[in-house]
């Protein structure tokens, strides 16, 4: 008999569904791969596009606008104070003649034209040579010998267009039924060059309303341009008719920097006491105001007093500074007020080395100090040869950047007058503390 084997059994039948359907998964796993790519880099270029290198930063993203309540109520019978900046009616966005340079679109309303103009193009007619070599050499004899009255007229030309910041166009309108304030920013008008690179500006303009200081709105900015048109409007609900006369409209034109802080191109104040109320309640009433320099209304006040003391410790190379107090500083609000600050600065062979500021006491023109400072003071013998202070006055501000009232150099090549008899008191009278007066200079 043959021995019996192992068992065979037949194979069964490879399952080709579950091969298929394993294919088909990884199939639709590379295709859903794929689209997500392409989405994601689609989505990169638009964005790319849309947030290009001329788009300001501060209005990358752009929101709804929406009413905004006041943290103070008003009066009885006002209601609630709200603030809403609403899209300006202007139609289609056009570049006014005149301006040339690109300027970013407004997330809240369209920029239009304030005045139409038409550019004029006479056919050209060549002049003879004759003529044209007369010209040329009786335009070279003017050139070289100018009268004394052209010279002073020039002078007097380039002072005025030194001291000139521009203008700025508002509107104002009032509404009955919705107890709203409409202010509408329309331009600025041959703003100076801040940027000496491009020999133009980043304008931007704040409003707030005055003697509240509660509704702060601004505009967005644009670029590389000396007449910007805006033609954005601010809405302050909850304003009653009786209010206006006490409002005054706070303008500040800044030019924007990306690195610093932003520069103050200048300010207007419109008093609507001094405005035809009557007239805007029917009508919108355009207005031109001159943008005046920050420093316009110090020059007219003065720039105070400060009374500081000094102790000089030879033993140990300490110079002890203390802040007492300050008077009659100029009004730096149009409340009358000001919010001052002392910033001091050590000097060494002309170089600040250390410096120390005081608190800012706020809405007052006579602030009392009383600080405190210890300076160490590089070793140099029992003398302050070298040693210098200085000393500035600052009204702080929330909104625009903190503005220089005045200063004080006490020591130095700048020390004159009392400050150089306080400082030579101090440096043969060490271990006294000496405390003196000073006027305040620009």
């Amino acid at each position: 008999m043959a021995e019996e084997g192992p068992v065979i059994k037949p194979v069964h039948g490879v399952n080709y569904p579950i091969i298929g359907l394993c294919i088909g998964g990884v199939v639709f796993g590379v295709l859903v791969l794929v689209s997500t790519y392409y989405c994601y880099q689609r989505r990169r270029r638009l964005r790319a596009k849309r947030n290009g290198p001329d788009q300001p930063l501060a209005f990358h993203s752009h929101r709804r606008p929406t009413a905004v309540k006041s943290p103070a109520g008003a009066g009885p019978g006002t209601g609630t104070h709200y603030l809403k900046k609403s899209p300006s009616p202007t139609g289609i966005s056009k570049t006014p003649p005149g301006i040339s340079a690109p300027h970013t679109p407004s997330p809240t309303g369209t920029v239009g034209p304030l005045e139409s103009g038409v550019s004029s193009h006479q056919p050209f007619e060549p002049k003879p040579e004759n003529q044209i070599s007369k010209d040329n050499c009786s335009t070279e004899n003017e050139r070289q010998s100018p009268t004394k009255e052209e010279q002073e007229t020039n002078e007097k030309n380039l002072q005025q267009s030194a001291a000139y910041l521009g203008q700025l166009v508002f509107k104002l309108r009032y509404k009955h039924d919705k107890n709203a304030l409409i202010v509408s920013v329309v331009r600025c008008k041959d703003l100076p060059a801040k940027d000496p690179n491009t020999g133009s500006s980043d304008p931007y303009v704040k409003l707030q309303l005055l003697p509240d200081k509660q509704h702060k709105v601004k505009t967005r900015v644009l670029r590389k341009t000396r007449n910007p048109v805006y033609d954005e409007d601010f809405t302050f609900y909850g304003i009653s008719f009786n209010q206006l006369p006490s409002i005054t409209l706070h303008f500040v034109v800044l030019s924007f920097d990306r690195y610093s802080r932003d520069d103050i191109i200048g300010e207007v104040f419109c008093a609507l006491s001094n405005v035809d109320i009557a007239q805007i309640e029917t009508q919108q009433l355009a207005l031109c105001r001159e943008i005046q320099p920050r420093s316009l209304k110090i020059r007219s006040q003065g720039r105070g007093e400060l009374l500081v003391s000094l102790c000089w410790q030879p033993a140990a190379n300490r110079l002890t500074v203390v802040i007492l107090k300050a008077r009659n500083l100029p009004k730096m609000d149009v409340t009358g007020l000001a919010d001052p600050y002392v910033k001091i600065y050590l000097l060494y062979n002309g170089q600040r080395i250390a410096k120390k500021k005081t608190h800012v006491k706020k809405r007052t023109l006579m602030p009392v100090f009383n600080e405190s400072f210890v300076f160490d003071v590089p070793a140099n013998g029992q003398t302050l040869d070298g040693i210098s202070l200085e000393f500035l006055l600052l009204d702080w501000d929330r909104v625009t950047k903190n503005e220089v009232i005045g200063r004080l150099d006490l020591g130095g090549a700048k020390c004159t007058g009392s400050a150089l008899t306080h400082w030579n008191e101090v440096c043969n009278s060490p271990r006294r503390q000496i405390a003196d007066w000073h006027k305040l200079k620009e």
